[in-house]
């Protein structure tokens, strides 16, 4: 319990919002788009399972331009 209250939590803080930001704004355009590369439960689970990195390789890989 320490290790939290001894958190900077002024550097991390902006790191969690945008971390929820990408989390929230790729999930709702995953539901919008029609198709993406790759099957979309497997972007799901990409995107909440693997934090940062997961919503950018979303956009990045993800996405398909049509």
């Amino acid at each position: 319990m320490d290790v939290l209250v001894n958190l900077n939590w002024a550097l991390l803080a902006p790191v969690i919002i945008i971390q929820l930001i990408l989390l929230v704004v790729s999930l709702v355009d995953l539901i919008r788009i029609e198709r993406t590369n790759g099957p979309k439960w497997l972007w799901v689970v990409i995107i909440l399972f693997v934090n940062i990195i997961g919503p950018i390789l979303y956009f990045v890989i993800g996405r398909r331009n049509n």
